[in-house]
């Protein structure tokens, strides 16, 4: 049987795909503690609303070639390689665009529904509202002593994030009306090299202005 493809897992039925078959290389949910969209739907709609301007830098994780997690509790954040000890650091493959995925601490731990934050592959757990509406493309966020900047990818998860946590997230995610929420975070660059540390505030130095036509 053919592994479907991103596209087939965003438009899949419910219960039609068993995430347990999807095959990677790297740490494996558990599908016991996969919500469905109505759950879903029903515990975002409780989550209190993020700060907008000042919150706080929650996880740090650099992740290893198979899979494995490191999370330090302070890094030197640079623009020439992002995460140290990330595998995508000094990685040409992915341009500065992707430099430092991201994602709302709140959000993740939703998702999750009691698995480790970190099995989410991003390097960043921030405690600040990450939606476009807040964090336009081109916006800068001071995390600690380093200067990030929101880029254009779309963060939307993939094939792993389906199987650890279900294709309601990567779906809802999808959705009009929930897309600017980005459920599954946004991607950073990093514009101004600094030491960064858990417990440090992330702060709203720039928001893009749009001139009247």
């Amino acid at each position: 049987m053919e592994e479907p493809t991103k596209a087939e897992l965003l438009t899949a039925v419910p219960g039609s795909v068993d995430t347990d078959r999807l095959q990677f290389v790297g740490m494996r949910g558990d599908s016991s503690r996969h919500l469905d969209r109505v759950a879903l739907r029903a515990a975002l709609a409780a989550l209190p609303a993020a700060p907008r301007d000042v919150g706080t830098v929650d996880l740090l994780v650099a992740r290893g070639p198979n899979g494995e997690r490191d999370m330090p509790a302070a890094v030197l954040l640079t623009a020439k390689g992002g995460m140290p000890g990330d595998r995508w650091f000094g990685n040409g493959t992915y341009g500065d665009d992707y430099q430092l995925a991201t994602t709302r601490t709140d959000f993740a731990r939703l998702v999750a529904h009691g698995q480790p934050l970190e099995l989410h592959g991003d390097n960043l757990f921030l405690g600040i509202d990450v939606s476009s509406d807040n964090l336009p493309v081109g916006s800068l966020l001071e995390l600690g002593q380093a200067l990030q900047r929101v880029t254009p990818v779309a963060h939307n998860g993939c094939t792993k994030w389906a199987q650890r946590f279900g294709l309601a997230p990567m779906q809802l995610n999808m959705t009009p009306e929930l897309r600017g929420l980005r459920l599954r975070g946004l991607y950073l660059q990093v514009v101004r090299d600094g030491r960064v540390a858990v417990g440090d505030a992330v702060v709203v130095r720039e928001r893009p202005t749009t001139s009247a036509a």
